[in-house]
């Protein structure tokens, strides 16, 4: 193993569990039905105890030629573009320093981390996917457990990286966008589950009239949640907004 990756499984493993914890609460349908996809995907469960997959999807073997049924995590790991491995391991790094420091443990459970890094394919070649990670099982102490990963290709919506991290509220929890792993975040920039669910029905094509319809809201309650959501995501249009929504696996 490189040292590369041996950092990125230090992170883990500094917070992993002390044994197996088996998911009871989650059928393994609604982990599908959980997956938001924007082009080619596959998914599995990593198990941080002993750094083991299951659930592996057939699609794996289609982008990175690796047989589903033997496929090992490091398999997974080695095929991260060489110059991205820095940056996968600070994000996972800060994404635990984000549920232990900063929404609490806990809550690791109601949230999507997601990040985008450069993969290579079946052919030798490198491509841009997102990563989604949804966490399945936490010990008592907040040790890692199972974890849904998800990967989606996406050089067909963009090429460039914006090396950046997101946080994606479910069970009505906030989310957080395009965090920079470069600052401590103390001013974490939060949107609703209202202002999400706008944006997911901006997305579909509903105007103001038909959102307002649909949310039970005023019109012009809907005209300000989307203006403090273009002044929060920093966007420059409603246009970049929705794409940068997709890349980060938020629609």
């Amino acid at each position: 193993m490189t040292s590369e990756l041996q950092n990125l499984h230090n992170v883990w493993l500094s917070n992993r569990t002390a044994q197996s914890i088996p998911v009871h609460q989650i059928s393994f349908d609604d982990l599908s039905n959980s997956i938001i996809s924007t082009g080619p995907f596959y998914f599995y469960i990593i198990d941080f105890y002993d750094m083991t997959l299951s659930h592996v999807s057939p699609a794996i073997a289609e982008i990175h030629g690796y047989n589903p049924e033997t496929v090992t995590f490091n398999d997974i790991l080695g095929a991260i573009h060489p110059d991205d491995i820095d940056f996968v391991a600070k994000a996972e790094a800060a994404s635990t320093n984000f549920f232990y420091n900063k929404v609490g443990y806990a809550k690791m459970l109601s949230y999507k981390t997601s990040y985008c890094f450069r993969f290579q394919l079946e052919n030798g070649e490198y491509a841009l996917f997102n990563h989604q990670s949804l966490m399945l099982s936490l010990d008592e102490n907040g040790g890692l457990g199972k974890s849904l990963n998800i990967h989606t290709r996406i050089d067909h919506l963009s090429n460039l990286n914006t090396y950046k991290i997101s946080f994606i509220g479910l069970n009505g929890e906030p989310s957080f966008m395009d965090l920079s792993l470069d600052e401590d975040n103390q001013n974490l920039t939060e949107f609703s589950k209202r202002e999400i669910d706008i944006i997911k029905l901006i997305a579909n094509g509903l105007n103001n009239a038909e959102i307002a319809e649909k949310l039970f809201i005023s019109i012009l309650t809907v005209k300000k949640h989307r203006t403090n959501i273009l002044a929060k995501s920093d966007a420059k249009n409603t246009a970049h907004l929705i794409k940068n929504c997709i890349l980060q696996g938020f629609i």
